[in-house]
């Protein structure tokens, strides 16, 4: 299955998937008792569908994704309620606890965008910045450590860790949710680290569903960072 990077450690990898560009012309013809026809005329309805809004037949087609990220990124994502979730548990493992991220960059808050950042490039600030967050990293993770040496259950040692440690779901969506989400995120407004999942995505929704993409793209697509 395919896999992609995405920052120190993490990645976005499919999983599995039900459907294809046909998935969505077949569910579209059903309505009219017909099924499928030639390239051309499939594609062609596939924009129209994608054009006039059409868009139910798009959840016909479904993906399965594997996605490592950090917490405070997988809470953002979750926020896209029409999926479904199953996300690793520290109830029941200490499996990849000692995995946090760690940024090449350093950000400083926008005077003008109260969301927005804004990379620096200010070396010293940059080393300063950075030692802190590994320091406080060692430091929770050793107390979480401590604490279960101390026999205190997983569900409460978890509390002393930060929302920098990396996390695991599965997450199955439809291709009309998967596009409100790049909507969303593959978008120079939502916070930098999301945007690089989320054009990882997009990136095997592009090879899977050429033609649906391709439509997204014309038709659809309100962000500023696929081409």
């Amino acid at each position: 299955m395919e896999e992609i990077k995405i920052l120190d450690k993490g990645l976005v990898k499919l999983v599995d998937m039900l459907g294809s560009d046909r998935a969505a012309v077949r569910a579209a013809r059903v309505s009219y008792g017909k099924e499928l026809s030639t390239d051309e005329r499939d594609k062609k309805l596939i924009f129209y569908l994608m054009e006039h809004k059409h868009h139910s037949p798009f959840e016909h087609q479904v993906f399965t994704f594997h996605i490592k990220t950090p917490i405070f990124i997988a809470r953002q994502w979750m926020r896209h309620r029409i999926g479904s979730y199953n996300e690793i548990s520290r109830r029941y493992t200490t499996k990849y606890a000692e995995e946090f991220y760690i940024p090449d960059h350093i950000r400083v808050q926008d005077t003008k965008n109260k969301q927005g950042s804004n990379k620096i490039e200010d070396e010293n600030l940059t080393r300063e910045a950075l030692d802190i967050i590994q320091k406080i990293y060692e430091e929770t993770y050793n107390a979480y450590n401590k604490l279960m040496e101390l026999g205190v259950a997983r569900e409460m040692a978890r509390m002393v860790l930060p929302v920098g440690q990396y996390t695991q779901f599965y997450w199955t969506v439809n291709t009309r949710s998967l596009m409100n989400f790049l909507n969303l995120r593959a978008d120079s407004h939502a916070q930098w680290e999301i945007q690089q999942y989320a054009i990882a995505v997009a990136k095997i929704f592009k090879e899977k569903l050429p033609w649906t993409y391709e439509a997204f793209m014309k038709f659809e697509y309100r962000g500023d960072l696929l081409k």
